[in-house]
C-alpha cells in the first residue's frame, strides 16, 4: 500500500473520528446538548442521563462504529499493522479531540471498544466481559471503563501478540484514564453517580 493511501486513511479516520454521535443524536431526538448537561460530557453515558436508553444505544452504536469502521477499511485494504494502528489512532483522537466540535470531545470509551473490535474480536469480547462484571459488581460505569483500560493492554498482549496491537492498546488506556481524571476525582470522594 502506498504512503499516500495510508496517510488519507488516517486523515479519514481522525474526520470520522471528529463526528459526534452524541450531539447528532441530540439534535434529532430534539434533547439538549450534552455538552450543556449532565457531565457535559459528549458521550453515550451522558445521553442516557438526558435522554433516555434509545438516545444512549444510538450514540454508543455511532461512537464504536467510527472506531470500527476505518479499521475494518485499513484491513480490507491490506494496510500493515503500523498503519492499521495508526488508523485506529487518528479515530481515537478524532473522538477525544474532534475537529468539527472545537477540539471538544468524548472521553472514548465506545469509540477505543469498536477499535478493539476490528484489532482482534477475542481482545473485543474479553474487554467487554471485564467492563460488564466490574459494572455488575460496582454500579459505576466509569469505574468499569478504568479498569478494563488497565487491563486491555494485557489482553492484547496475551490474546493477540502483535507489538503495534499491544502498543496501539497501552496509549489508548492511558489517554482514556487521563480522559476520567474528574470521574477518579468522584470515585475516591464516594460522589460518583
Amino acid at each position: 500500500m502506498s504512503l499516500a493511501i495510508n496517510i488519507l486513511l488516517i486523515l479519514l479516520a481522525y474526520l470520522l473520528g471528529s463526528i459526534s454521535t452524541a450531539i447528532i443524536t441530540c439534535r434529532l431526538m430534539g434533547l439538549p446538548d450534552p455538552r450543556s448537561q449532565g457531565s457535559n460530557n459528549p458521550g453515550a453515558t451522558n445521553v442516557l442521563k438526558i435522554g433516555g436508553k434509545k438516545a444512549a444505544a444510538l450514540t454508543l452504536l455511532g461512537d464504536a462504529l467510527k472506531g470500527l469502521a476505518p479499521v475494518l477499511l485499513g484491513l480490507y485494504l491490506g494496510i500493515d499493522e503500523l498503519y492499521l494502528s495508526l488508523v485506529a489512532f487518528a479515530a481515537f483522537i478524532g473522538h477525544l479531540y474532534p475537529l468539527f466540535f472545537h477540539f471538544k470531545g468524548g472521553k472514548g470509551v465506545a469509540t477505543a471498544f469498536g477499535v478493539f473490535i476490528g484489532l482482534n474480536w477475542q481482545v473485543a469480547l474479553a474487554v467487554l466481559l471485564t467492563w460488564l462484571i466490574i459494572v455488575k459488581l460496582f454500579k459505576l460505569s466509569s469505574l468499569g471503563a478504568l479498569l478494563t483500560a488497565l487491563i486491555a493492554p494485557l489482553y492484547f498482549y496475551f490474546l493477540d501478540g502483535s507489538l503495534y496491537f499491544t502498543s496501539l492498546s497501552v496509549i489508548l488506556s492511558a489517554l482514556l484514564i487521563y480522559r476520567h481524571r474528574s470521574n477518579i476525582i468522584k470515585i475516591i470522594e464516594g460522589t460518583e453517580d
